[in-house]
């Protein structure tokens, strides 16, 4: 016990001190610039600024990367705060107590000015000047200009490295995670970059500030070491001047130190696997460098009146270490070449990536297709990528989950114009496009052919030309609509995505919705899942809804509707079947309009039922029927869906709940878009259109034909 209370009042102690340390620091340096320091305490923090300096400078050097530093600003700022705030301090001391002697203000100060006048005020003023000019012109206004340019560069380029990344994800290059990582570090770098550009500034305004603060305490020293105690010009001179650049120098040298870190920052190239030293040592440490500069300093030891010893033995160091660079250079090279013998004297390794594939979507290009995957400027995806990513976010926006990854690849083996569309390792699409022509489909007005190309449109199976790009302008005038290689190809993919959701979701897929949810509804998922309705079988059913285009964007309204059926003990295609009346209303939103009516098909009375009775003698294989019947019934439907696909429409067939799901099975096969509703499933405040009834045209055929059935 008194061991967990002695942890936890650790444990507080750490977190006020995390907390306070830097408003507490803060406030210590407001108060110093008010309230008078002993001398004893100055050289206390000036010795502790000139440490912190040296710390700064050398965490800048060992940084792989500016972003390994990201505090840095911050850093900067507070560090220039505390140096300003003592040299206010070292003023007040300096003017009010600098006639007591040269150790008014602190040995550190004294010693740092009496070192550098040697004996001369005016040496001590000209060695000041001259370092607050190579802070200030030099370095400072140096770094300062980098970190602009690489603020304005790094901010300008932000746009293409964010494409860039979605061209890597979309080709399956780089997972979501790592995309996410990469897109918080583009983001981190432009902050980071931005707020250098902000604390250079400090930078340079420090180094004015000494500038006028040593003219205030020569000015001021002067004046009252010779008004208010009697000192002599001379005198006064040679005291306060002493002090002041001692003071200037306290000041200027861990300002120079900053300003110094702040330029190694902002001129750093990352990389992540070298300091600072490590780049210039493996970029400066080349042989056939080293070598010319030995040749030339023997020239100049050769030269009469030059010191020759000198030069002879620079250029002797030189040789040496040009030989030592050239052999490990070579060492090098023979320990790669080793390395490349290896892998090329073991042909019959084989990695798991060269035979394993686990994209869920897979689109395989023709090498002439590849031209639409690669971009001109490098810094955005290519027309085909960017189409892509459209297309999965709008279809995962339709359908309620994220739609996988489509992982574009080239494939030598098929021909140039071809694409393969796979979901999993099954292909399931296979066309042709021209990348250097434009596909023409004709309209309900068109009246003439145009010269192309004739093809079947892979989305929609109508007939359309490959068209030259120069023939565009006489195709829109015949009222030709014009489709880009990379919308052909998007299209179609759009179209494999809707019909194969049911396959493309995972258990995965659904953990992630489940977790989404339970952020608003937390009670809700941990009373269903796995409790009522295992992880599994919610697949199952969401699979389901899926493979008939029902949307499960309201996963709450799922939920709720099992953990009124659990206790039915249904299978999960029962389940799925019984939970459609309560979020169906999703699909047939997308089929019509609020205002407008549902069109829809049915079955005549008699027909139908003859269907129902078929369907409870029918074993749970599915519904048996004579085949003529079913032919019959789906010749009917297709004639009802080209007199709706005219008018850009769904057929929509409503039948009883009992046959629904075997009548879905079967049209779906002959007819992708159809959607078959149960009747129980229409709104009651939606509006019905029947444009067709069918049946009873068939009803009397079937009656004179033979009884042979077969399972569908």
């Amino acid at each position: 016990m008194d061991l967990a209370i002695n942890s936890f009042k650790k444990y507080n102690l750490k977190s006020l001190i995390k907390t306070f340390s830097i408003p507490l620091g803060i406030m210590v340096l407001v108060t110093m610039m008010v309230i008078p320091l002993n001398p004893l305490f100055l050289d206390l923090l000036f010795t502790s600024n000139l440490l912190i300096s040296l710390l700064v400078l050398m965490v800048a050097l060992q940084a792989f990367q500016p972003l390994d530093f990201s505090s840095f600003p911050t850093v900067l700022l507070f560090s220039t705060v505390l140096r300003l705030g003592l040299n206010v301090a070292s003023t007040r001391v300096i003017l009010s107590d600098g006639h007591t002697g040269t150790d008014a203000a602190g040995n550190i100060i004294e010693a740092f000015g009496a070192f550098v006048m040697s004996g001369s005020y005016v040496v001590g003023l000209f060695v000041f000047t001259i370092l607050v000019i190579i802070n200030l012109i030099v370095i400072t206004k140096g770094a300062g200009r980098v970190s602009e340019v690489s603020a304005r560069f790094t901010l300008d380029a932000m746009p293409g490295k964010q494409m860039a990344i979605d061209a890597d994800l979309n080709a399956g290059i780089i997972t979501s995670d790592e995309a996410k990582d990469r897109r918080k570090e583009i983001a981190k770098e432009g902050e980071f970059y931005g707020a250098m550009d902000g604390a250079s500034k400090f930078v340079k305004g420090d180094a004015i500030a000494g500038i006028l603060i040593l003219v205030v305490n020569i000015i001021g020293g002067l004046i009252i070491g010779s008004v208010q105690h009697d000192l002599s010009i001379n005198e006064s001179a040679e005291l306060y001047i002493l002090l002041t650049v001692g003071d200037g120098l306290v000041a200027q040298i861990p300002s120079l130190l900053l300003a110094l870190a702040t330029a190694t920052i902002v001129t750093r190239i990352s990389a992540d696997d070298k300091d600072l030293s490590g780049q210039i040592s493996s970029q400066m440490g080349l042989s056939r460098a080293w070598v010319p500069v030995s040749a030339v300093l023997f020239l100049f030891g050769l030269v009469p009146g030059m010191p020759n010893k000198l030069f002879l033995i620079a250029g002797a160091i030189s040789g040496v270490l040009a030989w030592k660079m050239n052999k490990n250079d070579n060492i090098e090279e023979i320990e790669l070449n080793t390395k490349k013998e290896g892998e090329e004297d073991t042909p019959e390794k084989i990695d798991i990536d060269d035979v394993s594939d686990n994209a869920a979507v897979s689109l395989d290009l023709g090498y002439g297709i590849i031209s639409l995957v690669d971009s001109e400027d490098k810094k955005s995806s290519g027309p085909l990528i960017s189409k892509i990513t459209g297309i999965r976010k709008q279809v995962s926006k339709e359908l309620g989950f994220v739609i996988p990854q489509v992982r574009v690849k080239d494939d030598l083996s098929l021909d140039a114009n071809t694409y393969v569309i796979k979901i999993g390792h099954s292909i399931v699409a296979e066309d042709k496009i021209f990348t250097d022509r434009l596909l023409a489909m004709p309209s309900d007005d068109t009246q003439i052919k145009i010269q192309g190309i004739e093809v079947k449109d892979p989305s929609f199976g109508m007939t359309a030309y490959w068209i030259e790009k120069h023939l565009v302008g006489k195709a829109e005038s015949n009222n030709y609509m014009i489709i880009e290689p990379e919308a052909v190809i998007g299209t179609h993919i759009n179209q494999i995505l809707i019909k194969y959701a049911g396959e493309l979701i995972s258990q995965d897929d659904v953990q992630v919705l489940l977790d989404n949810l339970t952020k608003t509804s937390p009670q809700l998922v941990q009373s269903v899942i796995p409790k009522l309705i295992p992880l599994h079988h919610l697949t199952i059913i969401l699979r389901s809804l899926l493979s008939e285009r029902v949307p499960i964007n309201d996963l709450k309204k799922i939920l709720e509707a099992l953990s009124n059926l659990a206790e039915k003990k249904m299978t999960p295609e029962e389940l799925s079947e019984a939970v459609r009346p309560a979020i169906v209303s999703l699909l047939i939103q997308r089929l019509s309009g609020i205002n407008e009516p549902l069109n829809v098909s049915t079955f005549n009375a008699d027909f139908e039922q003859m269907l129902i009775q078929m369907s409870q003698k029918s074993s749970s294989e599915g519904l048996l029927m004579d085949p003529s019947l079913a032919k019959q019934i789906i010749q009917s439907i297709i004639e009802v869906n080209e007199k709706m696909s005219a008018e850009n429409k769904t057929a929509v067939v409503v039948t009883s709940p009992i046959i629904r799901k075997d009548m879905s099975i079967l049209l779906r096969q002959h007819i992708e878009d159809i959607v078959v509703l149960a009747f129980t499933e229409l709104p009651e405040n939606k509006k019905i259109k029947v444009i067709a009834t069918i049946g009873e045209k068939i009803l009397t055929q079937s009656k004179e034909s033979k009884n042979d059935n077969a399972t569908v």
